[in-house]
C-alpha cells in the first residue's frame, strides 16, 4: 500500500486503516489505472477518488449530479484542510475568474462540476490546459437509460475518454444491477478487469414493510422512536407531500416539504435547513435525495410504493450513511400497485421498456410480500447474498403463513361472478355477505360467491387480494377505476389449483409495540456516555452555526460517540480518535477537549 495514501488517510481524514476494498481501489488509481467502483452508500466511495486525486500530481476532476452534493463535499474537504472547489453557473463573475485562475495554476486538489456545466462551451477546452490527476464520475448509474435516475447529460460523458485519453478515470455508484453495470463499463470505456464490486449490504439499516392501514397513525408510531433525529418521508405526489409536512408540523415536528412544484429558492432553503439541522424531517417526492451527503439521517419512510427495487434501495440508503443503526418503513396497498401499473401502461415508452418496468415492479412486490428475510430478497436482486439478517421485520417477527389455496379460489371466483369490474372493497363485501343497496342493485346478493368468505375478516381478505395482485393472479384496471379482473395466470390457477401459501397480516398490537423503545442513535451510545455525547453535539452545533456549515462536516456522530467513550484529556489522545485529522484537531481540539474536561469535574 502506498505510504503516501496512508499518510493522507491519517493526517487529512483521521483514520489509521482503509475499510474493505478501499486500499486496493486507491492503489489501483494511484498507479494510473481506470476503475469502476460499486460500493454501498456509506461504504466510503468518496475516499476512493479523493485520496488518489490528492496523492497524484495535478487536480482531481469530479463529475457530480447536484449542486447541493458538491457544496457539501467541498465544505467537508475544506474543513479537513483540502483545497477543493465547485464550478457551477451560480458563481458570481469575480469568483468564477478566481476559480479558473486556481484551476489553471495548480491551486486546487479537487474540482467538482456538474455534467451540464462540464459540457458547456469552452469548459472542457479550458480544463485541457490544466493538469488532471484523475477524473471521477460519481452517481454513474445516472447514465443508464434503464435506470431510475437517468440524466441525459451523463450519456455524453464518454467524451472524457477522448478528451483526456491518458488521465485515469473512474465511475462510482451504489446502485446498479448487472445490466446497468455492463452499460456503464461499455459507455465509459472501462474494462471489466478494472471493476471493483464491494457488494450492496447495509447491515446497519433495519428494513420494515407493512400494509397501509392508517398511514398517518403508522408513521406517527414509527417516528416515536426518532425524537430529536433527522429523517426523510417519501410521498408519491406533490399534494400529499405538502399535506403530510403540514400535518407533521401540527404534531410538533420540524417538518419541511420538498418537491418539483415548489419555488427554487424555497426548495434550496428547505434543503439547507435539513442539512444543517439535527432534528428535521424532510417530506419529499423523489425530486429530493440523490447524492444527499447528510450522514446522520436516522430513518427513511415511504408512504407510497417506490418505483422499483433500485429506487427503494437508493432512497432507503440515504439512512445511516455514518454506519450507525437506522430504520426504514415502507407502507403500501393494492392502490399503489394499481397506480404504479398504470404509470407503466400509460407511458409512451416502447414495449421493451414497459416489459422491463413490469419486471421491476414484480421484483419490488416480491420484496414487499416475502415471508423470508427482506435483506436476502433485496440483495439477491443485485446479485448479492447474505444469511438471514436478523435486522428486518420478517426476521424479527416471522409472518404467519396459511394455506391460501381455497381462499384464492374463492376470491378469483367472486371477481369472476361480479363481472370483473369492481374494486377491492366491493369484492370483499360480497365475500363477507354484506347486505347493502349497491350489492342488491347489481343482484350480487344472489350469486354463489355471496357470503362464502366469512371464515376470514375484511382485513385478511384485503391482504389476500393484495397478495394475489402482487403474484399477478389478479389485475387492476389501469384506466384508474380500480376494478379487479382475473389475469391469465389467475385462470391457470383456477384450472390447475396448485397449493398456495399466503401471509397473514400481523396483529395491529404487534406492529404498534414493535416500534417502541429507544432510538437507533441512543442504542449506539452507552447510557454512561449519553450526557457527554449530547454536550459534544451541542458544541458541534454551536460551531457549525457560527460557520454556517452542516454540523456533520465538523465531526460525524460516530466521532462524537468515540470521543464520549474515550474521553481524551490531551491533544495527542484526541489525535487517536477515528475521524480527527490534523486540520480539525488544530481547529476544534481545544473546544471539544474543554467540553470533555468539564464533564470530568
Amino acid at each position: 500500500m502506498s505510504a503516501k495514501a496512508l499518510e493522507i488517510l491519517k493526517t487529512v481524514y483521521g483514520y489509521d486503516a482503509f475499510r474493505g476494498p478501499q486500499a486496493r481501489i486507491v492503489e489501483h488509481l494511484i498507479a494510473g489505472n481506470n476503475a469502476f467502483v460499486l460500493m454501498p452508500t456509506g461504504g466510503g466511495k468518496s475516499l476512493c477518488y479523493q485520496i488518489p486525486a490528492i496523492a497524484r500530481p495535478g487536480m482531481g476532476l469530479i463529475v457530480s449530479p447536484l449542486l447541493a452534493l458538491m457544496a457539501d463535499q467541498v465544505s467537508a474537504l475544506r474543513q479537513a484542510g483540502v483545497k477543493a472547489a465547485a464550478l457551477n453557473s451560480d458563481l458570481p463573475p469575480e469568483e468564477r475568474r478566481d476559480l479558473w485562475e486556481a484551476i489553471e495554476t495548480g491551486g486546487l486538489d479537487l474540482l467538482y462540476v456538474a455534467p451540464e456545466t462540464l459540457l458547456r462551451g469552452g469548459v472542457l477546452e479550458r480544463l485541457g490546459r490544466a493538469r488532471l490527476s484523475l477524473i471521477a464520475i460519481d452517481e454513474a448509474h445516472c447514465l443508464s437509460q434503464w435506470g431510475h435516475d437517468f440524466r441525459p447529460s451523463y450519456r455524453q460523458l464518454d467524451i472524457l475518454a477522448r478528451a483526456f485519453p491518458t488521465t485515469p478515470r473512474m465511475a462510482l455508484t451504489a446502485t446498479a444491477d448487472a445490466p446497468t453495470r455492463g452499460e456503464i463499463l461499455a459507455h465509459l470505456g472501462i474494462a471489466e478487469a478494472d471493476a471493483f464490486i464491494a457488494g450492496f449490504d447495509r447491515p446497519n439499516i433495519r428494513y420494515a414493510i407493512a400494509e397501509k392501514d392508517n398511514p398517518r397513525a403508522q408513521l406517527k408510531e414509527f417516528l416515536r422512536r426518532h425524537e430529536g433525529e433527522s429523517g426523510i418521508v417519501y410521498c408519491l405526489s406533490k399534494r400529499k407531500t405538502d399535506e403530510t409536512a403540514a400535518w407533521l408540523r401540527a404534531e410538533g415536528y420540524d417538518a419541511l416539504a420538498y418537491h418539483a412544484g415548489m419555488d427554487k429558492a424555497e426548495k434550496e432553503a428547505n434543503q439547507l435547513r435539513f442539512q444543517h439541522g439535527e432534528a428535521v424531517v424532510m417530506v419529499a417526492t423523489i425530486a429530493f435525495g440523490m447524492g444527499i451527503d447528510k450522514p446522520d439521517v436516522r430513518f427513511v419512510a415511504h408512504l407510497d410504493l417506490p418505483g422499483s427495487l433500485e429506487a427503494y434501495y437508493q432512497e432507503t440508503g440515504r439512512a445511516g450513511r455514518d454506519g450507525l443503526p437506522s430504520d426504514t418503513l415502507m407502507l403500501y396497498g393494492h392502490e399503489d400497485i394499481a397506480l404504479r401499473s398504470r404509470f407503466i401502461e400509460e407511458s409512451d415508452a416502447p414495449e421493451q421498456r414497459k416489459r422491463t418496468e413490469r419486471q421491476k415492479l414484480d421484483s419490488l412486490l416480491g420484496l414487499a410480500e416475502t415471508a423470508g428475510c427482506r435483506r436476502q430478497v433485496l440483495l439477491s436482486y443485485f446479485g448479492d447474498h447474505c444469511e438471514p439478517c436478523g435486522n428486518c421485520d420478517t426476521c424479527l417477527e416471522p409472518p404467519q403463513l396459511f394455506d391460501g389455496t381455497i381462499a384464492a379460489q374463492k376470491a378469483l371466483s367472486c371477481i369472476y361472478r361480479t363481472g370483473e369490474r369492481f374494486g377491492q372493497a366491493y369484492v370483499v363485501d360480497v365475500l363477507l355477505g354484506v347486505e347493502n343497496d349497491r350489492i342488491a342493485q347489481f343482484g350480487h346478493d344472489k350469486i354463489s360467491t355471496f357470503g362464502i368468505g366469512t371464515e376470514h375478516d375484511g382485513r385478511l381478505w384485503r391482504a389476500i387480494l393484495r397478495q394475489l395482485i402482487a403474484l399477478r393472479l389478479v389485475e387492476v384496471d389501469h384506466a384508474g377505476h380500480g376494478g379487479l379482473s382475473i389475469a391469465p395466470a389467475g385462470r391457470e390457477f383456477l384450472r390447475d389449483k396448485p397449493d398456495l401459501m399466503l401471509r397473514v397480516p400481523p396483529p395491529r398490537r404487534a406492529r404498534r409495540g414493535k416500534v417502541a423503545g429507544s432510538s437507533p442513535q441512543q442504542s449506539a451510545v452507552p447510557e454512561a456516555d449519553r450526557a457527554l455525547f449530547q454536550s459534544l453535539r451541542q458544541k458541534r452545533m454551536e460551531i457549525a452555526r457560527l460557520q454556517n456549515v452542516p454540523p456533520y462536516v465538523i465531526f460525524h456522530d460516530k466521532t462524537l460517540i468515540e470521543l464520549a467513550a474515550a474521553r481524551p484529556g490531551s491533544r495527542s489522545e484526541m489525535a487517536d480518535i477515528p475521524g480527527v485529522g490534523e486540520a480539525k484537531l488544530d481547529r476544534y481540539g481545544p473546544a471539544f477537549l474543554s467540553v470533555i474536561a468539564k464533564h470530568a469535574e
